[in-house]
Order: C-alpha cells, then structure tokens, then sequence
C-alpha cells in the first residue's frame, strides 16, 4: 500500500532531474521477485561517486549555482527518497559505464 499522490511526486522529482540534467529521461519498470524497479536513466555528467548518496540530503547540490535558471533548492532527491521508504522501498543511484546517471526506485509489490 501507499499514497499515490506521493509517489507521483517522488516519481516527478526523478523524472525531471533526468531531463534537468541529463537532457531526456529513459524509463524502464520491471519486476523481481516481490518488488517493482523503476529505473530511470540520464544522459548528463553523472555524479562524482563520493557524492552519489550525500544528494539524497535536504539542501545538497552537487551543482554550486543558486540561480532559477539552472536549479531548485536541493530537496527533489531527498523528498524522493523519504516517500521511497515510506512506502517500503527505496532510491539508489548509480553512474552509468558509457555516461549519465541512473536512479532506482524500488517499491514492494503488494502481497
């Protein structure tokens, strides 16, 4: 069980990073075993692998700028993550081999 209006939202705040900072957004939904995998998966610079986790706290940019043009206020990722786990799941990120970044989000199917 969980909220649907939160999901959406944590699922929007993934989506749009992807398009934000990798251009476009590829999305895959597969199933294993008694979860659901969204993946979705970016074209931008990735992450630096020390920060990969660090962004999923409230106010962390990887990016310095605090202008409107290029940026929100550091919440979307942490935001996600915390309706990830209230709904029994979670996000993880990875970069990917020939480039760009890919998010996670694990969910519980139910039983």
């Amino acid at each position: 069980m969980a909220r649907p209006v939160a999901l959406k939202r944590c699922v929007t705040n993934l989506v749009q990073n992807a398009v934000k900072y990798g251009k476009k957004a590829q999305l895959s939904l597969r199933g294993s075993g008694d979860r659901i995998l969204l993946t979705i998966s970016d074209e931008g610079p990735g992450i630096p692998p020390a920060q990969l986790d660090a962004v999923f706290a409230p106010f962390v940019r990887i990016d310095g700028s605090r202008s409107r043009e290029t940026g929100g206020h550091g919440l979307g990722l942490a935001i996600a993550r915390n309706i990830a786990r209230d709904a029994g799941g979670d996000i993880t990120l990875a970069n990917r081999p020939r480039g760009g970044l890919e998010a996670t989000l694990t969910l519980p199917l139910a039983a």
